[in-house]
């Protein structure tokens, strides 16, 4: 099992993101490698409604973000989905040692819906910097079985309709799949995720059905739901840092 309670001794602290994370970093990192953990299966099997800074539902039609599931419970349950990839490919941030306590501080209001702190060994990806450092024990929040926010195995067709519907105060739930669809396919080519990509495949064929029986050419297209004042450049590596946590909460409420 690669989840620990406590992390290993460091002077470095370093946050794995595999959801919005992605494409959403947390402010004051000098690091940013893109690379993978083991042990998992990424799932979008939590409900998101009021308390994530990505809240993407309602009470009445709450949303669907992703959480991690460790790949022997996931064996014993009935998915429709029945593989996945070993590696489930994220980004790893090392944040500036002074503003350590800081970030924690907007990690646990970010994520506190549900998810709960864990630490796991980070691989780096071939050809960063890092690549050929021993695995990197990296902080990661998950939204395990027990959190009441979680729901389980869900019939693909139905949880891509659910996406499509559900809507919350950061937008519609629909652009966080294709987001997270889109940075993980620029990782790396091997960065893809099955899940991921085929909840994405039905909600496009979704929307143009929706589209096709509304007879409504204003529907948005992708590279329009994927459009943002300040996208992340993942093959150059450049991003914007906020001075601040107030700076970036203010830059991620206009993305």
């Amino acid at each position: 099992m690669s989840v620990e309670a406590h992390p290993a001794p460091s002077d470095e602290f370093w946050l794995f993101g595999y959801g919005s994370l992605i494409w959403k970093p947390p402010p004051h990192f000098d690091q940013r490698i893109p690379g993978w953990v083991t042990g998992y299966v990424r799932r979008f099997w939590q409900v998101c409604i009021l308390f994530p800074e990505d809240h993407r539902g309602t009470p009445e039609a709450p949303g669907r973000v992703v959480t991690l599931i460790e790949r022997s419970y996931w064996e014993r349950l009935t998915d429709h989905h029945s593989s996945a990839p070993e590696r489930v490919w994220g980004i790893a941030y090392r944040i500036q040692p002074d503003h350590v306590d800081e970030v924690k501080d907007y990690l646990d209001i970010r994520e506190i819906n549900g998810y709960t702190i864990h630490y796991t060994p980070f691989h780096p990806a071939p050809n960063t910097d890092l690549s050929q450092r021993s695995p990197i024990q990296a902080l990661v929040y998950i939204g395990t079985p027990e959190n009441e926010q979680f729901v389980g195995p869900q019939d693909p067709q139905q949880l891509a309709e659910h996406i499509f519907q559900s809507h919350g105060p950061s937008g519609p739930n629909q652009e966080y799949l294709l987001r997270l669809e889109k940075a993980l396919n620029e990782l790396s080519p091997e960065s893809g995720d099955e899940h991921v990509t085929d909840l994405s495949n039905r909600l496009r064929a979704f929307m143009l059905v929706q589209r096709e029986r509304s007879g409504d050419s204003t529907s948005r297209t992708d590279s329009q739901i994927l459009r943002s004042p300040h996208p992340v450049n993942s093959h150059h590596h450049d991003f914007k840092r906020a001075s601040s946590v107030d700076e970036q909460e203010e830059t991620e409420k206009t993305s």
